[in-house]
């Protein structure tokens, strides 16, 4: 989603290339204190880390991991359990090391191609090629020499894959400065084509920083859910919705968001993306570590689906869900509806979401699903938002989604309590994606789309076709061009997948069940 910002003060610093220098290599500059410096110590205290980390969780295919960067007293288990999700006896063409600058701010991402990466377990090499034609690519990405003189972020990944990888790797340095998200999103098209099976991709970030222990566990919870969502919207927001809660002591909820959102404008919504929550910690968590002021730490991963076998287990699990479509049962609609509407007035006047009382609720209402919620004012649209991918109940998603349509959709300015006996509450629970080859597997009214061609994506809900009464062909071009933004013939070269959706509202429950 391009145009969303998050805004900090930037400073612009003069970068400069490596054309005819002689080559340098970046020493390491954190050893002796974020890592051990002696190099059979380090080696001993990887070998530990990696043995209380998690194992492998993923059946699929991993592109992409996100590790944490602070000391490996605090955080080094966590790091592990990143690099343990990762395939390390394949050949990788290249290792992508993607931070944020720390340290100088500038309008883009500086690439070290100056020279090779030292640690104490020996030389990292770069691949300085690729680097140099990714420079050459684009004037988001450059040399920034004042940008890597002190920087840990990407460093304090080397250790953890001298130690783990069986096979040679090269890696290529990206240091963020920027935090725009237009030029996060020119820095994800340079790096898209490379986003494949052939390569890895790392992604270093801490979570929250300086609130309390228990603060820390809640905020970081809410902003990995929300990458998990694999929606570049609930992230942003999540992010905003963080920062505005004025916890105590919270300087930032995830340090290198420019860098995650990179990541998320390549991944957005795809459905053959799974993400995992591997593990969390904060420093709290560290025998060393002070509960009053912590700093959090995730490990996860994204992995393709595509073209993955199913174990028996998934298989049976995929069998038994075709055999047992989706279902809401009418008191089902009611309760969400009645979630939707406490939550809406509750975050309205008070800003602060109800609990729900999980046991009361249907298995149905607990499982994962996707959703929008849309809110009309006499007649007309007044917010929608929703998420395909959730990592979330479906009655958790329902508030979130209400929350945000209410007060995030950028269409529109914020709900406000007088509004609140106006608005109509519609709810559209979203059946799994499902690749179509022919167009005409579209049913018009029956069937959404979601169009995804590169990172662009956007979608129509079922009802959008109802209410316009576009032909079939009209329904995807307006989808691609004023959704997906890849232009009125767009559909054409890009992957189209349909969708239904279980449509209700407060004015039906009204109308026929009495729902006040």
């Amino acid at each position: 989603m391009r145009g969303v910002f998050l805004f900090m003060a930037m400073v612009t610093i003069a970068c400069s290339g490596c054309h005819g220098q002689e080559l340098h290599n970046r020493k390491a500059v954190v050893a002796g204190s974020f890592y051990s410096a002696d190099r059979e110590a380090l080696k001993q205290d990887l070998r530990l880390l990696f043995g209380e980390a998690q194992p492998a969780k993923n059946t699929g295919t991993v592109l992409a991991v996100i590790a944490p960067h602070a000391g490996y007293p605090y955080s080094g288990i966590v790091a592990a359990s990143s690099f343990n999700q990762i395939n390390q006896k394949k050949d990788y063409e290249n290792i992508f090391i993607i931070g944020s600058s720390h340290r100088v701010s500038y309008d883009g991402a500086s690439i070290y191609n100056q020279g090779h990466y030292e640690t104490p377990l020996g030389i990292v090499n770069v691949n300085l090629d690729l680097a140099n034609k990714l420079i050459k690519a684009s004037p988001y990405l450059f040399y920034n020499p004042s940008a890597h003189v002190q920087e840990h972020s990407l460093e304090v990944q080397l250790p953890f894959l001298q130690y783990c990888m069986k096979k040679d790797f090269k890696i290529v340095p990206i240091l963020l400065g920027t935090h725009s998200a237009d030029i996060c999103y020119e820095i994800a098209k340079n790096l898209y084509p490379y986003f494949n099976d052939n390569n890895l991709f790392i992604i270093s970030t801490d979570f929250s920083h300086y609130p309390d222990y228990m603060n820390a566990c809640i905020v970081d919870k809410q902003t990995a859910e929300a990458i998990q969502s694999n929606s570049i919207e609930t992230f942003v927001n999540s992010i905003n919705d963080n920062m505005g809660k004025n916890i105590p002591g919270l300087a930032t909820c995830i340090c290198a968001w420019p860098a995650v959102l990179t990541l998320l404008y390549m991944t957005d919504g795809d459905p053959e993306i799974d993400i995992n929550l591997i593990e969390y910690r904060n420093s709290g968590d560290s025998q060393i570590g002070d509960k009053s002021r912590v700093v959090g730490y995730y490990s996860i991963s994204f992995s393709s689906t595509k073209n993955t076998i199913p174990s028996d287990k998934t298989k049976k699990a995929s069998d038994d869900m075709t055999e047992q479509p989706f279902e809401l049962q009418e008191q089902d609609k009611k309760i969400l509806l009645e979630i939707a509407r406490s939550t809406l007035e509750e975050y309205i006047w008070e800003r602060t979401i109800p609990e729900i009382d999980r046991s009361q609720l249907s298995d149905i209402l607990l499982k994962p699903a996707g959703a929008f919620v849309t809110l009309n004012k006499d007649g007309n649209l007044r917010g929608c938002i929703g998420r395909f991918n959730p990592g979330e109940p479906l009655y958790k998603v329902i508030q979130d989604m209400t929350v945000s349509s209410s007060t995030k959709d950028y269409r529109f300015t914020p709900v406000i309590p007088p509004e609140l006996k106006d608005i109509e509450i519609e709810i559209s629970v979203l059946t799994p994606l499902q690749k179509i080859d022919n167009i005409d597997e579209i049913e018009l009214g029956k069937h959404g789309i979601y169009i995804k061609k590169g990172f662009q994506s956007g979608t129509f809900l079922p009802q959008v076709a109802d209410k316009t009464g576009w032909t079939k062909e009209e329904f995807l071009s307006h989808c691609a061009r004023d959704k997906a933004q890849i232009g009125w013939d767009g559909w054409k070269e890009a992957d189209i997948y349909i969708y239904e959706a279980i449509i209700f509202s407060e004015k039906e429950f009204h109308q026929q069940h009495g729902l006040k």
